[in-house]
């Protein structure tokens, strides 16, 4: 009995090896959603990493996380480093990428809790109703990484983490902004 248990864990393991090994070798993550806003409102949230506070889902996930900016904290060059919990996690990003208010283009460069190494963009297109955000990011994905991947839905785990973005990113714009009492 103990041996049939045991063959059954080495083609369970060796299946899922076979399952790891056939995936892409890039991952892809991208959500989107409209913004009764302009590009420009929204680009201005996107583009200054001392705004991400307002609606970016990492922030929330370790109050006590620790930032820094290297430079400015917008325009390409910008670097904005965090060193948080295991939700939050290590790494910096940098804006590598500027069509203002269209795209911005960022690396994401991690060291907790696992090395990675991914591009970021945000594009912004007119749409019915105000503007199509969408946030994708894509990465080299080495077979530990497929292996991960084949137990852990990525796309889901941080597809939510977009979603979640996105809804707050809608809410920080589409509330009407305070106007200045009339001198």
């Amino acid at each position: 009995m103990l041996t049939y248990l045991a063959i059954a864990v080495l083609a369970l393991v060796a299946g899922l090896l076979i399952v790891a090994a056939r995936k892409p070798d890039l991952f892809e993550v991208s959500r989107s959603a409209t913004i009764r806003a302009t590009p420009e409102r929204i680009f201005a949230l996107l583009s200054d990493f001392r705004e991400w506070g307002a609606w970016s889902p990492y922030e929330k996930k370790d109050p006590a996380m620790k930032r820094s900016f290297k430079g400015e904290t917008s325009g390409v060059g910008a670097v904005y480093a965090f060193d948080g919990n295991k939700q939050a996690g290590t790494g910096e990003l940098a804006i590598v990428e500027v069509q203002a208010p269209t795209k911005l283009a960022i690396t994401l460069d991690m060291t907790k809790p696992m090395a990675c190494h991914n591009l970021i963009t945000f594009s912004l297109t007119p749409a019915e109703g105000g503007t199509l955000v969408t946030w994708h990011m894509q990465g080299a994905c080495p077979f530990m990484g497929k292996v991960m991947g084949t137990i852990f839905n990525m796309d889901r785990m941080v597809g939510g983490d977009f979603e979640k973005g996105l809804a707050a990113l809608k809410q920080a714009t589409e509330r009407p902004q305070l106007v200045a009492a009339a001198a």
